[in-house]
């Protein structure tokens, strides 16, 4: 059973710094005109902000609703109506707009599609490739039920990586995220990885893990092949999701940095306001 937290204010280390220029409102029109999601939005991620004022977002394909209940996300959930199939050209459109030369595309999880909307990642990562030849393409995948064809049709797309995040410790799967499974997750990151594909994964940390639970996390992570790793602090979106169990100092995130980096993990970003895409362009060289 665990505790419910005590601290209600966020710690003093948490300064979200609140940006504001051109380039933020480029980003927020392309989304909007182009009939775009994002991530940053629909996850109300903290460093939005900063990132769409540096021209960078995280495109999120196959819809805006999601047909999985995770209990620490707040992408909203329910049943999605049908595939927008011109979304891969206007993602397309919307990076080169942005001048962008490393794209981050992710999406919502569904499970109402035969083959979880693999085919729109792969054409999405094609359409970048053609409209802006050079550009790198990171995505960040659902886990498809298991399916290796699935996979399979996205690898065979190229991704320059490939990124799918096990999210918090197996021991609070049940209780954080009912729909998805550990092993089945870690053997997507394998499966990618033999296949020859550049992995990431990623962790929220503050759910109720403790630090035993992490590293051996971390070990899996390693035998998976995995090159690239974030570490972040769990935020409650709201009322209606899990609360924080503990906020971890900045100093815990950078042990298990060193940590993570001593049993050769290539590529360790690790911190309070880490999220799985942050900075994707300027880390995503090291994996």
């Amino acid at each position: 059973m665990h505790s419910q937290p005590t601290i209600r204010r966020l710690p003093p280390w948490f300064r979200i710094r609140l940006a504001a220029g051109e380039r933020l409102m480029d980003v927020r029109n392309l989304v909007r005109n182009n009939d775009l999601h994002t991530v940053c939005q629909s996850a109300s991620c903290p460093n939005r902000m900063e990132c769409w004022n540096e021209g960078t977002a995280t495109f999120l394909i196959l819809g805006n609703v999601c047909t999985r209940g995770c209990r620490f996300c707040n992408v909203p959930k329910g049943a999605p109506e049908g595939l927008d199939l011109d979304e891969p050209n206007r993602v397309a459109l919307a990076v080169a707009a942005l001048h962008l030369n490393y794209a981050v595309i992710t999406s919502v999880t569904r499970d109402d599609l035969a083959d979880g909307g693999a085919a729109i990642f792969a054409e999405t990562i094609k359409a970048v490739r053609e409209r802006v030849p050079g550009c790198r393409v990171e995505v960040l995948i659902p886990d498809f039920q298991g399916s290796e064809a699935a996979l399979g049709a996205v690898l065979r797309a190229a991704p320059d990586v490939l990124n799918h995040n096990l999210e918090t410790v197996p021991s609070l799967y049940a209780r954080v995220r009912p729909q998805a499974d550990y092993p089945r997750s870690l053997q997507l990151l394998e499966r990618a990885r033999a296949y020859g594909a550049a992995t990431k994964t990623g962790l929220m940390l503050g759910l109720g893990e403790n630090l035993d639970e992490v590293r051996e996390v971390l070990h899996d992570i390693k035998r998976a092949g995995c090159s690239g790793l974030t570490l972040g602090q769990y935020l409650r979106p709201g009322k209606n999701h899990l609360p924080v169990e503990k906020y971890y100092h900045p100093a815990e995130f950078d042990a298990l940095r060193k940590e993570a980096l001593a049993l050769g993990i290539r590529h360790v970003v690790a911190g309070p306001l880490v999220r799985s895409s942050y900075r994707a362009g300027e880390y995503g060289s090291g994996i």
